[in-house]
């Protein structure tokens, strides 16, 4: 591998050169060997080796560095990053060359039809309407494109003609001259907005607008087994496009309203029902609230505090068919007031265990 050549005489520069003349003399080596100017063998080459000259030169620490040290103070220097040294944006400095940096923009790389931006909005939903759907009416401002002239604008196709101003590139270049040199820029043309168009006779409909704007109504079908934070798509809602362009979509986020005694866990539906003390003793059937009825449940006698039963099937049900289940989570309720002869009864329960209380049981565990 060759050795790399002293970045001053890359430059064609004199060791000490000020910031001024790496600046002017980079400019001038750039000139000379882009690629989209220079088509000799080895140009890039040169390009490559100029360009890292500059990057070490225009950093007064890396400068700094390379004066006292030379390459051998470079190794490990991270080249081809940002590039440029105080040059932002590689084809801020080049546009002034060759009308918009590598190769520059092509003719009517506006012109051509774009789709508009997406559109978003949310809606809130009963937990109820969320597990077995429903349909819900919107009114929303929307331009629609115009069905008389098909969003052309113009009377006929024959009024569509080619921008004077822009020469049908939808585009218009601009002139700085600056302390560095001068300087392109480009804009969208003013008089066709970017399309590269014209129209001779506009439409009757729209008056060369090619949309119409519109407060319609819409009926929003939201699927059954939604979940908050999922979306309801709603094509060609969205903002008007571009150059005839079709209009982006609406997209609609649901939110669903809590339920008072309803959990939702993915496909799975849970529920917390009381019981008193006597019937977790003794066991007893009960009739559940779930999404689709009551459905009657048999508690087991001794039932404990938390302890869970599933209701299979009575979950949700998921576009795809899955069908979730629902779980019943038992609490016991201790009644804080009780009548004599309930105390009386509790006493006599109390007073014939035939087994250790819960705490004695407790209390042996740390002899």
């Amino acid at each position: 591998m060759m050795d790399k050549r002293d970045y001053y005489e890359v430059l064609g520069l004199q060791k000490g050169a000020s910031d001024d003349e790496i600046k002017r003399a980079f400019r001038k080596m750039a000139k000379k060997y882009h690629p989209d100017v220079n088509k000799e063998p080895g140009a890039e080459e040169k390009f490559k080796e100029v360009n890292e000259a500059y990057e070490v030169l225009s950093d007064p620490q890396k400068k700094a560095t390379y004066d006292q040290f030379g390459h051998a103070g470079m190794e490990g220097a991270n080249f081809g990053g940002s590039g440029f040294g105080g040059f932002e944006d590689f084809s801020d400095i080049f546009g002034s060359f060759f009308g918009g940096g590598f190769g520059g923009r092509s003719k009517g790389q506006n012109s051509g039809p774009r789709k508009g931006n997406d559109r978003f909005m949310q809606m809130r939903i009963d937990f109820m309407d969320a597990i077995f759907g429903k349909e819900e009416e919107i009114t929303i401002d929307v331009d629609d494109q115009c069905n008389a002239c098909g969003g052309t604008g113009a009377y006929s196709k024959s009024d569509i003609q080619t921008c004077g101003t822009c020469g049908g590139s939808g585009t218009v270049t601009s002139q700085q001259r600056t302390p560095f040199g001068i300087f392109q820029s480009q804009s969208v043309c003013p008089d066709c907005q970017g399309s590269g168009k014209s129209i001779k006779r506009k439409c009757d409909h729209c008056h060369g607008r090619g949309y119409e704007h519109k407060r319609v109504k819409l009926n929003i079908k939201i699927p059954a087994g939604i979940q908050s934070g999922q979306q309801v798509r709603v094509p060609n809602k969205g903002e008007r496009g571009v150059n005839g362009g079709s209009n982006g979509d609406l997209y609609i986020e649901i939110l669903v309203t809590r339920h008072k005694t309803f959990t939702r866990d993915g496909n799975d539906i849970r529920i917390s029902v009381p019981i008193s003390a006597v019937d977790a003793t003794l066991g007893c059937k009960i009739d559940v609230p779930t999404v689709y009825g009551d459905v009657e449940l048999t508690i087991p006698a001794g039932t404990q505090y938390g302890q869970q039963f599933r209701l299979r099937g009575k979950g949700v049900k998921s576009a795809r068919g899955a069908q979730g289940d629902q779980f019943v989570e038992i609490t016991i309720e201790i009644p804080t007031k009780i009548s004599r002869d309930e105390k009386e009864l509790y006493e006599k329960i109390r007073s014939k265990k035939s087994q250790e209380s819960p705490f004695e049981r407790f209390k042996k565990a740390f002899k």
